[in-house]
């Protein structure tokens, strides 16, 4: 609707105060969701929606990942240290 308006109005508060009025949502919010459609539609810059999502989506993963890798490095160097202190076999 926003966009569809938009061309209306003098100025870009004029149609989110209008609308969100008439759509039962404060104005901020309808402001917060035309914002979000600019940046998907390309013509505001921005991380799209479907990419912030994936990205939030890949987090946990990323975490436990970076903890795994932790443990390994931490064996890692437990294992090469218990190598170091053992006698040599002849």
């Amino acid at each position: 609707m926003f966009f569809y308006h938009q061309g209306d109005y003098s100025s870009r508060c004029a149609p989110v105060s209008s609308i969100a009025a008439k759509i039962g949502c404060t104005a901020q919010t309808l402001n917060e969701w035309v914002k979000k459609a600019e940046v998907d539609d390309g013509s505001r810059p921005g991380l799209p929606s479907d990419v912030a999502e994936k990205m939030k989506a890949l987090e946990p993963e990323n975490r436990k990942l970076r903890q795994a890798n932790e443990i390994l490095r931490k064996a890692s160097a437990y294992f090469a240290m218990a190598e170091l202190d053992r006698p040599l076999k002849r």
